[in-house]
């Protein structure tokens, strides 16, 4: 007899799924509305079990909405640190729950691993803005330069760089060169950001997230007029008036860190929508007023994707060998060089 397919419609919210994962809800209770958990909770409940019988990690970047991030996540953080996570575990299988680039890191670091991404029609603006050929075009104008390569990268983009770096560790890449001059791509307002921090010349390349690049800098003096004492970070993805405006510009793992350190009494982050409400299931203490850029490419992951992927073993992300191989050299020279933000593992997660 075929084994039954689970989906939300044949999984109840009973008083055994409840106890499962009442100390989940016990952690987002202060995110997520009490009526809303019985949507949630069977499908969480369904997706633990499925992932421990088939040896499986789910890995949720920062992005994710909280009962993806807390619910179901044995781990959660920044592309790289997923990636890297993946490769450390025993899993067999490692489910990305984020977007197409970032499951081709994971791959590229666990070559005999399953890499399932939930949906793989989940994109990214910034990787889309250039390609392999581009950056080829890029050499031939400037010969000898090096190529600096944000992590937001397909693994084609990656195996034409010379190295890659994180946005917490970008100025640390550029200068680690020794260079006086350096190709930095793809995200044009990161790479404006690095060369206030560098004396390093960089050759931008007009590349932007779709959510960062719709803050602006008027936006965040409008939140201080309505909320007087607001602390207000912002991802460096943002444009140039944008951070001028910001009270501290880091990765997300660092704006994660910083509100642990600094607890502001009241906080912007100007990222991802999502990202706030995940913060504030640890911080309910700080209060986050979240201006709702969301990503549409991160919304395509669900429980119900994440559910169906576990139990077909598919959509399966691959990366050609060979692309794959130049992919990690550049990757690799970016961990030799090293991270200015340690991610950490989901709460309550796998450590």
């Amino acid at each position: 007899m075929p084994e039954q397919i689970l989906t939300r419609s044949n999984l109840p919210f009973t008083a055994d799924v409840e106890r499962q994962t009442r100390a989940i809800y016990e952690r987002v209770r202060h995110v997520i509305p009490e009526v809303e958990w019985p949507v949630h909770a069977p499908l969480i409940a369904a997706i633990n079990e499925l992932k421990r019988d088939r040896n499986a990690v789910i890995l949720a970047h920062n992005y994710q909405t909280p009962e993806i991030f807390y619910g179901v996540a044995d781990y959660t953080g920044d592309s790289l640190g997923l990636a890297q996570f993946g490769a450390a575990t025993g899993a067999d299988t490692i489910v990305l729950c984020g977007v197409h680039f970032m499951a081709e890191t994971a791959k590229i670091l666990s070559p005999d691993k399953t890499v399932l991404i939930p949906d793989e029609r989940a994109g990214c603006s910034l990787a889309s803005s250039i390609t392999g050929a581009d950056v080829r075009a890029l050499k031939a104008r400037h010969p000898g330069v090096p190529v600096v390569t944000y992590v937001n990268t397909t693994a084609e983009v990656k195996a034409e760089s010379d190295i890659c770096c994180t946005s917490a560790n970008a100025v640390k890449v550029v200068d680690s060169l020794g260079v006086d001059e350096v190709i930095f791509i793809p995200d044009q307002f990161l790479g404006r950001h690095v060369a206030s921090r560098t004396k390093v010349r960089l050759i931008l390349w007009e590349g932007a997230c779709e959510v960062h690049e719709r803050f602006s800098g008027q936006e965040l003096r409008d939140f201080r007029q309505q909320h007087p004492g607001i602390h207000v970070m912002a991802h460096p993805e943002c444009p140039p008036d944008v951070l001028a405006e910001a009270d501290y510009v880091g990765s997300t793992t660092a704006m994660i860190q910083h509100v642990a350190d600094a607890r502001p009494r009241e906080v912007a982050m100007i990222t991802e929508c999502s990202m706030a409400g995940n913060v504030a299931a640890e911080f309910p203490d700080v209060r986050f007023i979240q201006p709702c850029n969301l990503c549409p490419h991160m919304k395509r992951i669900t429980l119900d994707k994440i559910l169906a992927c576990l139990q077909a073993g598919r959509p399966v992300v691959e990366v050609d060998p060979a692309v794959a191989v130049r992919a990690k050299q550049a990757l690799d020279r970016m961990l030799a060089v090293g991270r200015d933000a340690k991610p950490g593992p989901a709460p309550g997660g796998i450590d």
